[in-house]
């Protein structure tokens, strides 16, 4: 059982930024930490964003229910 199972999310929603800090409850510096190649924290399983528009960016639900679901199994 993960955080996204207690929110109601449609099978192919984008998460923004703020629903993604909410969810991970990681900072947002952490989360972009997590997906630049040139971080000591840059995690390659972390899923990676999309662009919705020239500004705008934004997460698939699923991939990070995914991603806070393998970070639960490693902690055995």
């Amino acid at each position: 059982m993960n955080a996204l199972n207690s929110q109601t999310f449609q099978i192919n929603q984008i998460l923004n930024i703020k629903q993604l800090i909410e969810i991970t409850g990681l900072s947002r510096a952490t989360i972009y930490s997590l997906l630049d190649p040139k971080s000591k924290y840059y995690d390659a399983s972390f899923p990676q964003q999309i662009n919705l528009t020239s500004n705008r960016v934004g997460w698939v639900a699923q991939e990070i229910n995914y991603w806070i679901d393998s970070k639960i199994a490693q902690r055995t």
